[in-house]
């Protein structure tokens, strides 16, 4: 049969199901500012899943099925979250701003957050990785080794703040 005759109609209404998004294995400690962005990253995604869905016939399936996806990710997330709260200058945990210097002299300030509220460029450091790993449970004046794919540094924790 001739390409000419496939019914386009039916073509165009198979969507590719979006990959599923991996749900980490490590514990999902949160601070209460990344609890809230959770929360308000499920009303985003609930508002344009009803965007979507008004229009009826003219919706954006693929887009629909991404929104879905997402929606299973960040519910599952919120249903994991473990609220941490830092109150302590005395030792790094979860929520703390840490300021550390390395072998370099060189100073610099991260807060340790769940892995969903991580974003390097501003500063915010996954508990879980590497760096956040060498840090928790430091206390000001521990030398401790963080583990980079580029070598090991040994940093100093020279101030530590309890998080917002």
């Amino acid at each position: 049969m001739s390409r000419a005759f496939v019914n386009e109609d039916n073509a165009a209404a198979q969507i590719d199901p979006p990959v599923e998004r991996q749900i980490s294995a490590q514990t999902n400690y949160v601070t209460q500012r990344g609890l809230d962005q959770l929360h308000d990253q499920v009303e985003q995604l609930q508002a344009q899943y009803s965007e979507q869905n008004a229009q009826g016939d003219d919706a954006d399936k693929q887009r629909m099925a991404e929104i879905e996806r997402d929606l299973r990710y960040f519910n599952q997330r919120l249903q994991s979250a473990q609220v941490v709260s830092s109150n302590s200058d005395d030792k790094v945990q979860i929520g703390s701003w840490v300021t550390f210097v390395d072998e370099d002299s060189v100073e610099q300030r991260v807060q340790l957050v769940g892995e969903d509220q991580a974003d390097a460029g501003s500063r915010l450091i996954n508990w879980a990785s590497p760096l956040g790993k060498a840090l928790v449970g430091a206390k000001v004046g521990d030398e401790v080794t963080w583990s980079r794919p580029v070598g090991d540094a040994v940093i100093e924790v020279i101030q530590i703040e309890a998080g917002d």
